[in-house]
């Protein structure tokens, strides 16, 4: 390694015991603190108790046990956030098995692959649609036995299932699994656009888990620490935060409907927030848009340049100038406290990750009141791997190692990360884990930096692996190469690194579109431009990318397109020799276009 630097821990962390392991400490050490709460049918807030928790998660795992569930077992979840999710979760990994994520948003053929690499034998899907799915490929599904609707008594059903089961029998598995076994296979978009399966073990949950409450104690140990977790747990991202809030002394809310999040901030009143950019950005958009056009407009935009101003001053280390000071405090008066009370009006931080954070919006949230504390991770680390302190946090940076965790920069430049909490592997690719995972370390296939201090920044992409603004991981090459499937179809390059969305530039192939036209019985065309604005070969291109989005879940599919008047040739810059499409040189050239035609610009600046 060119660089390499290691956080130390200041605190010993056990890793060999198993993630059940976690909820049991807090159940013994806080039995009657509200450790989850959630909104019922009624849109009423209800709390369960830790010592409640844990003991409904040791029915349902008795449950699992009278239904034939052993040790190694697959089993799936497909379902939005919510408790039962969290409780399924732990009572699958309590008893050895290996609980499998699936997005509610996963098309049924990513539902079979899934099923069939992981070997799947029960499956918990929340509701009649996502059965529906499971139902439509079951006869595909090699190892598929029981699947249960959440939403019809999944749960009561199992944990009367393990009445028949001994609660002896139910700690003699738990005190089987230890920190080396599997605890979950969770599949991520790959370079070769078929999802793939990381292997993540008991110890590397456990180990991460204390590391993050060690790391930043202000936001897990202090008394009365709350979290609204509104990202699905379908991500690694937001099933590691259960057992962060779980190690520490932070109570979980529960919520999945982002149309009620605003008045749900108000109700529970998180201490902290955790969210992808693009939750930060639709709220300062939403504020944005509410101050309008006259006065009030002329005002917010000044605050927020003054936040901005606030805010870079604060990071220099530079005595913040008399004048923004005294715009400061009056705009926090008038402004930027109606502005934090969106979150409830008792956080302090928020956490944000999953994708690039706009530093024009970090500074405009850091100069209101709320620093957005940037980290980064991967599926192949549990999470997270670093994150900005609460006291000297760097924005523009991703922040310092976890305790216990070393980052590296390869000869290439690329981040490598090495710590207890990196994946065994990729499932069923051995050929993958040893080319990822060398040495202990594993590449990232991120560009970056670090510090004198430890401090990571990112500084590119290695690999075309897309992370849009909401934190989804999208791999370019299925989508393209389906597109470029079409009789009319020359090249497609699908773009969306944190954007909002996935979008496409499409060239067309003006010969084969005319052998096309022809065979149509329609008349040629005479040149690319007349060829964007043929209605026959604009229905077939639509066709194209239809077909390419049934292959993928809906926050992977294509929403917008632009079909473009001229060619990707070797000759202008847009073509390898191997007539590979040069993404940045193509994103460079068409970027008015893309921001103009496909994507609305950011109103932050």
């Amino acid at each position: 390694m060119l660089k390499e630097y290691t956080r130390p821990e200041t605190i010993n962390v056990d890793s060999n015991k198993n993630i059940f392991s976690i909820l049991e400490e807090r159940a013994g050490r806080t039995p009657q603190d509200s450790l989850v709460e959630y909104k019922d049918n009624n849109g009423e807030w209800q709390s369960f108790t830790a010592e409640e928790f844990q003991n409904l998660v040791i029915s349902l795992a008795k449950g699992l046990i009278a239904r034939g569930i052993t040790k190694g077992d697959s089993v799936a979840v497909i379902s939005h956030t919510r408790w039962e999710w969290t409780a399924l979760d732990l009572a699958i990994m309590s008893i050895g098995a290996l609980t499998v994520p699936v997005y509610e948003t996963n098309s049924a053929l990513q539902v079979k692959m899934i099923f069939n690499d992981a070997k799947v034998r029960m499956a918990f899907v929340e509701d009649d649609e996502q059965r529906d799915k499971v139902e439509s490929i079951r006869d595909q599904a090699a190892y598929l036995n029981d699947v249960y609707v959440i939403s019809l008594g999944a749960l009561d059903a199992l944990a009367e299932f393990g009445r028949t089961i001994a609660d002896d029998e139910f700690w003699k598995r738990e005190n089987a699994v230890n920190g080396d076994d599997l605890a979950t296979i969770v599949y991520t978009s790959g370079s070769t656009g078929a999802p793939k399966g990381i292997e993540l073990t008991h110890g590397g949950f456990v180990y991460i888990a204390y590391s993050g409450c060690n790391s930043m104690p202000d936001i897990a140990m202090k008394p009365n620490r709350r979290l609204l977790l509104f990202l699905p747990l379908a991500h690694v991202f937001a099933r590691y935060m259960q057992f962060f809030c779980f190690a520490g002394n932070v109570t979980l809310g529960l919520s999945s409907n982002l149309k009620t999040i605003i008045p749900d901030f108000q109700v529970f009143k998180p201490t902290f927030v955790l969210a992808v950019p693009r939750i930060f950005e639709k709220i300062y958009n939403a504020a944005s848009q509410k101050a309008g056009k006259g006065l009030k407009g002329r005002l917010f935009y000044d605050a927020a340049d003054t936040a901005r101003a606030w805010s870079h001053a604060q990071q220099s280390g530079e005595k913040i100038p008399l004048g923004v000071s005294a715009k400061h405090s009056l705009y926090n008066t008038l402004i930027y406290s109606s502005i934090m009370e969106v979150f409830g009006g008792h956080v302090e931080y928020a956490v944000s990750g999953g994708a690039p954070l706009d530093s024009a919006v970090a500074h405009f949230f850091n100069g209101i009141g709320l620093p957005l504390l940037e980290g980064y991770g991967m599926t192949e680390t549990c999470a997270p791997a670093c994150v900005n302190p609460t006291s000297g946090y760097r924005i523009g940076t991703v922040g310092l190692p976890l305790e216990g965790v070393s980052f590296g920069v390869d000869d290439d430049g690329e981040l490598c990360v090495k710590s207890r909490a990196v994946c065994r592997g990729y499932h069923n690719h051995p050929e993958i884990t040893t080319q990822q995972i060398v040495d202990g370390w594993l590449h990232t296939g991120d560009l970056g930096d670090i510090d004198d201090d430890g401090f990571v920044s990112i500084t590119g992409r290695k690999k075309d692996l897309i992370i849009t603004a909401g934190g989804k991981n999208v791999s370019p090459g299925i989508l393209e190469a389906s597109v470029m499937t079409s009789p009319v179809v020359d090249q497609c390059l699908v773009i969306g690194d944190r954007r909002p969305f996935i979008a496409a530039l499409i060239t067309i192939d003006l010969a084969d579109a005319n052998t096309w036209l022809k065979s149509q019985g329609a008349e040629p065309v005479s040149s690319l431009a007349e060829a964007k604005d043929n209605p026959i070969i604009a229905t077939e291109v639509e066709r194209a990318v239809d077909a390419a989005n049934a292959l993928v879940s809906r926050a992977e599919s294509i929403r917008k397109f632009e079909v473009l008047d001229e060619d990707f040739t070797e000759e202008n810059g847009m073509l390898t020799p191997s007539l590979k499409a040069r993404r940045a040189a193509i994103e460079q050239r068409y970027a008015g276009l893309i921001d103009k035609v496909i994507y609305v610009p950011r109103k932050a600046a």
